[in-house]
């Protein structure tokens, strides 16, 4: 069992590496971007990448605070689905109004890499490589569809 700040540090470490191995990599338009903090320039809307103790996900969130408006945003992905799924090369967990660990409503549309572990630095290859594509391809998707959630 780690303390909190060995737990913190561990953390830490793991997404400066992978902030380190994912600088040279450009953005779909061309541009420099900070992967591990990715602007979606909506606001209420994030790309999220999470690892713990028994999985790592990769997904965008709805965090807007209207119901309804988080509806349609969702909406507007589920329209462009297969778009999505042709950049990210499979389907993604689709969900619609559900409840986050502080209580707060969101909507999520991720992929999950179960049996991994941020805390096993064995286990940070196969982690970098489960976000790798799959932050580049929702970058590119992104690049493509953005203007229509302006």
């Amino acid at each position: 069992m780690y303390s909190r700040e060995e737990a913190a540090q561990i953390k830490r470490d793991f997404w400066t590496r992978f902030g380190q191995y994912m600088r040279p990599v450009p953005g779909a338009s061309g541009d420099t971007i900070n992967w591990l903090n990715y602007k979606t320039g909506i606001r209420h809307l994030f790309f999220r990448l999470d690892a713990g103790r028994q999985q790592a996900s990769i997904g965008i969130e709805i965090r807007h605070p209207d119901p309804e408006w988080q509806a349609l945003y969702f909406d507007q992905f589920k329209a462009l689905q297969k778009i999505l799924e042709s950049h990210t090369e499979e389907s993604w967990d689709w969900q619609l109004h559900q409840y986050d660990e502080d209580g707060k409503l969101v909507s999520t549309i991720r992929t999950i890499l179960p049996g991994v572990n941020i805390f096993k630095t064995d286990d940070w290859p196969r982690i970098i490589s489960f976000f790798k594509p799959r932050i580049i391809a929702l970058d590119a998707f992104w690049d493509l569809v953005r203007d229509g959630f302006e």
